[in-house]
Order: C-alpha cells, then sequence, then structure tokens
C-alpha cells in the first residue's frame, strides 16, 4: 500500500532526524524556514523625560530592558542583589567562591585564564537580539563548537560498554536507513503518491545521502571513519566496519546523535571571549550608576502614583518610588518577597515550578585534544552524568576546563546524592568514555541552579498544575535541557505574566516563548519595555484630552 509525501517525510525524520528530512525536502524542491527577528520599539528618542522606572534584577533582562528605557529618556534605577550583573549568566574563575543556600562553599582554584559558564554557555545564530547587542557593545564573540563528529557515545548495557565515535554512529545510521528507503522504492511501497520523477529523484538522493552503492546497499563509507588512516607509500586506508541497524537500534544513541540538529543546537553557535558574563558586564558599563548592586528587593508595593520597591543595600534599607516597574526576578524569588500583586500574578507565582540545573567542571590536561582528535562539542552516555562537553576556548593550549553532567537534577536520584557522590559519578562518566583519564581530573567545580542565592532555579517547568512548557525539538532534547513552548501551547499562566499588573510588567525568559535562552530575556525585555511606552504615550494622551476639554 503507498503512502502520502506527507507521510513519506515524516517516516524520513522520524528514522533519520531533522537533517535526513530536511534534506528529503530539499530534494523535493521545498525550503526551510527562518528565524523572525524582534521588531523596532515604537518610541520616540526623549518620550521617556520625566518617567522614573524601577527595574527589578539585573540580569540580561533587566539589563536590555534598563538600556532601552534609558536610550528614549527614561529616568531608570536597577536594583541587583548580588555584588556582580548577569544574574544566571555567570562565569565562574580561579579564585572565586561559590556558596549554596545551605552554606556550602567550594573555592575555586583553577589556573589563570580558564572559566566555566555556570549559567548559558553558546549564543545561537538564529538569536539575532542578543547577537545584536554583543555587537553594538563591542563584545568579541568566538565561535562555539557545538558537536564534534570525533566525540563519543557509550552505553553500559550495549557492546561490553565500549563508546561509539559520533561520526560512524552518524554515517552508518543513515546508510542503513537509505538502503531500506532504496529497498521500498523498489518494492513499490512508495508508489501510490509519489511520482516515477519523485521516486527516480528520491533514489538518486539516497544513494549519495546514504553512500550506497549501485545496488543500493550501504557497505560502509569514508564519511563512517577508518579503522587505519591513510598515510605515505603503500600505506592505504582501511575502512571501519559498519556497525548494524540492530546494534544501532540497541545503543539508543539518537538522542546524542541528533542534539545538533534541534534547531536552537545548530551551528553556527558562538560564545563571548573569556567568558559569557562579558556580555552583563558590557551593559552594565553602559548603563553606569543606574545599576545598584548587593540591593536585593524586600518589598513591592503599588502605589497611587506608580509603585514603591523597599531593599536592602549592604544592610541598610532603602526605598524608591518610581512611575512604572519592570521585575524580572525569578519566580521563585518573588514567591519569598513582600508584594501586592493582584491574585492571578499571585496564584502563578504560587504555583509554578522550575528545573535545577548543574554542572560539573573539571581543570585537567587537554586528553581530548591530544589523544583523540576532539576540539569542543558534546559526548553522551546513556547512564551516568551527560553530556561531556568539551571547551571550544584556548584550542592547542596544555590544560583546559572540561564539563562531565549537565542537566536537570530535580526530582532525580542524582538530585538526592551527595556532593562527593555526584563528582564521583562525574568521574566515572568520563572513565566510561575515555577509560584511564578519570584519573586526570582535578580541581572540581559543582554547581547547582537551585542552590545558589538569588537564582533558586535553573528556568520554569511549569506556571502551575496541568501547565508544563512542552519541549519544541521533539525526542532529541535532552532530559533537564530547557523545553520550548510554541505560540499554540499558550497556558493561562503564562498568558496572566506577559499582560501588566497595573504599573508592573513582567520581563525574563519565563516571559517568552525562548526558555532558559539570553534571546528569550532580551525579547521579553523589549515587549516591557514598548508596554511602558504605550501606557506612558496613552496617559499623556489622556492629560491632554482633559486639558482640550477644559478649555
Amino acid at each position: 500500500m503507498g503512502i502520502t509525501r506527507r507521510d513519506f517525510l515524516t517516516r524520513v525524520g522520524q528514522a533519520g532526524g531533522y537533517s535526513a528530512a530536511f534534506l528529503t525536502m530539499q530534494g523535493l524542491g521545498l525550503v526551510e524556514a527562518r528565524p523572525a527577528k524582534a521588531e523596532p520599539l515604537q518610541a520616540m528618542p526623549g518620550s521617556g523625560n520625566g518617567t522614573k522606572v524601577v527595574v527589578l534584577g539585573g540580569g540580561i533582562a533587566g539589563l536590555v530592558a534598563a538600556y532601552e528605557l534609558r536610550a528614549l529618556g527614561y529616568e531608570c534605577t536597577v536594583l541587583e542583589a548580588r555584588d556582580r550583573p548577569g544574574g544566571r549568566n555567570w562565569t565562574v574563575r580561579g579564585g572565586d567562591k561559590v556558596s549554596f543556600l545551605d552554606g556550602t562553599t567550594q573555592s575555586c582554584t583553577w589556573d589563570k585564564g580558564h572559566y566555566q559558564n555556570f549559567g548559558p554557555a553558546r549564543l545561537p545564530s538564529i538569536h539575532p537580539t542578543i547577537l545584536g547587542y554583543c555587537r553594538k557593545l563591542g563584545v568579541e564573540l568566538q565561535v562555539e563548537v557545538n558537536m564534534s563528529r570525533s566525540a563519543y557515545l557509550q552505553n553500559d548495557n550495549v557492546n561490553g560498554g565500549k563508546p561509539a565515535v559520533m561520526r560512524q554512529v552518524v554515517n552508518d545510521t543513515r546508510g542503513h536507513v537509505s538502503e531500506l528507503l532504496s529497498k521500498s522504492i523498489h518494492q513499490g511501497a512508495l508508489d501510490q503518491d509519489l511520482s516515477q520523477e519523485d521516486r527516480d529523484r528520491m533514489l538518486s538522493f539516497l544513494r549519495i545521502y546514504g553512500a550506497l552503492d549501485e545496488a543500493g546497499k550501504y557497505n560502509g563509507c569514508d564519511r563512517a571513519g577508518y579503522a587505519k588512516t591513510a598515510g605515505a607509500g603503500d600505506e592505504t586506508g582501511v575502512l571501519s566496519q559498519p556497525i548494524d541497524m540492530h546494534t544501532l537500534l540497541d545503543e539508543s544513541f539518537w538522542q546524542g546523535m541528533l542534539f545538533d540538529e534541534q534547531f536552537d543546537m545548530q551551528a553556527t553557535m558562538f560564545q563571548p571571549v573569556g567568558g559569557m558574563d562579558r556580555i552583563p558586564y558590557a551593559f552594565a558599563k553602559s548603563l553606569g550608576d543606574s545599576v545598584k548592586y548587593d540591593s536585593p528587593v524586600t518589598e513591592i508595593r503599588k502605589t497611587s502614583k506608580g509603585v514603591t520597591v523597599s531593599y536592602r543595600q549592604k544592610g541598610a534599607a532603602k526605598t524608591i518610588d518610581a512611575d512604572y516597574c519592570v521585575c524580572t526576578m525569578p519566580l521563585t524569588l518573588l514567591r519569598s518577597t513582600p508584594n501586592d500583586f493582584s491574585a492571578p500574578y499571585k496564584k502563578v507565582i504560587d504555583e509554578c515550578t522550575y528545573a535545577s540545573a548543574y554542572k560539573i567542571a573539571w581543570e585537567s590536561r587537554r586528553f581530548w585534544e591530544q589523544d583523540y582528535n576532539i576540539y569542543g562539542g558534546l559526548e553522551f552516555v546513556t547512564t551516568g552524568c551527560s553530556p561531556i562537553w568539551f571547551p571550544s576556548a584556548g584550542l592547542f593550549s596544555d590544560r583546559g576546563v572540561l564539563v562531565s553532567g549537565y542537566t536537570d537534577e530535580s526530582n532525580s536520584p542524582f538530585g538526592k546524592l551527595t556532593m562527593p557522590e555526584k563528582v564521583t559519578e562525574s568521574r566515572k562518566s568520563i572513565e566510561r568514555l575515555h577509560p584511564g583519564h578519570g584519573k586526570e581530573l582535578e580541581k572540581p567545580m559543582y554547581v547547582s541552579w537551585g542552590k545558589i542565592q538569588y537564582n533558586e532555579g535553573s528556568w520554569i517547568r511549569s506556571y502551575g498544575p496541568g501547565q508544563q512548557r512542552s519541549s519544541g525539538s521533539g525526542s532529541a532534547r535532552l532530559p533537564g535541557q530547557a523545553p520550548i513552548a510554541s505560540p499554540r501551547q499558550i497556558n493561562p499562566g503564562y498568558e496572566t505574566l506577559v499582560e501588566p499588573d497595573g504599573p508592573i510588567v513582567f520581563a525574563g525568559d519565563h516571559v517568552s516563548h525562548i526558555v532558559a535562552w539570553q534571546e528569550g530575556a532580551a525579547l521579553s525585555a523589549l515587549r516591557a519595555v514598548q508596554q511602558v511606552c504605550d501606557r506612558v504615550k496613552a496617559a499623556k494622551l489622556a492629560v491632554s484630552g482633559t486639558a482640550v476639554k477644559s478649555e
């Protein structure tokens, strides 16, 4: 029985992932969609003159909001609880201390120049807003290698736990899937809704995509790698023997193999030179003394003229009055901050849940580069701490900092382990992939977003019972990785937060459809600024109208 073209493309995608489906669509003359850009603010320079705005939180959302408000003439003050800008955008270097809510403290002793982004660590090329601010503020960027075909995948339960090389898993899978589709076409299974021209074009495409021979068979290819590479003289290369399809299915490598096929993980990715916190520090330099550090908010109240915000600054109690408030604080912090928000907002704040992502980073000899030809990118194990994330900065130097374990540990057995036990599991994952190199790992640093003061979570998971954020990238998305909601999956809690509560407007990645990305935070901030501008304009028009009537 034949199938429709749509069903055919769906099956290709299910079997071979996004790249297979996309290339198949190319073969059939279809095109790829492009990401949308943020609309420019609809406000005139100077339109904010005489209006005061207080911004709660100096993370990316708060910094973007303050930057744009000041440019429009608003008198703007940012209250940041920490002694640094950036919020969850946080880079740890040698000499820094990491303190948890329970009093646990770690001191970082990494070599000079080494760092780890214990927060966002990559900037997709499809995020033009945050990349635009980097360009405007002079933040130098470099390529972040998100995936290396030399990286390894590993499953304890298959092949004696021996890891497989990414390039072979990817290309052997493509070869086997292409052979199966080629057989289906030759057997007439796709005749009903594919024209003869489509079938011929598809067979030609599959021979190239899957490296099939003239008989439509996959027997391995140079894309999958070599058991012995070529040399000089009579030293010819010997291709690796293909991994059979049954073994590939047993390995359950799909999530790792398809990781960089997700829309927000595809090349080219970027990172700031020297650490992700170069972005908030650039904003802070531009904003100057508008940002008040060591100033945690203690109370938020509406007034007849706007808002009054109480805070502590280096221990002293203070208040600030403003016409409007842009609130970018995580909902987990608002939950314990006295306020007079309206009932629907209180409900969302009380009922929401946040993930608690963790990273465990180590300093080590760059054995991954020197011994395995792996330069940046991620590796995956199906049991233990995953993924393993190699640095893209400092390539070819002697030592570096890698991550062994990055996912959501809340509501998981891993989250119940002690810190020493977590560190031990992290080392084991390196040993699974690269036996003998676990002993080279030194100076571990473990950071969990949910244990950090003024974070108390990594990204929002739900706005209340039955209001989970859904994944926008299918089964390839890793456990604990930030979900992305499509516009058609808006829920009541989200719909509440995107609207102002009187003079208070909300911003942050949790008020966007791009959760856990700086792009979402920046776009939400621009929307919040527009909401303030619209209200100021409406108020001025109302006053003007009243004046006309009184005449």
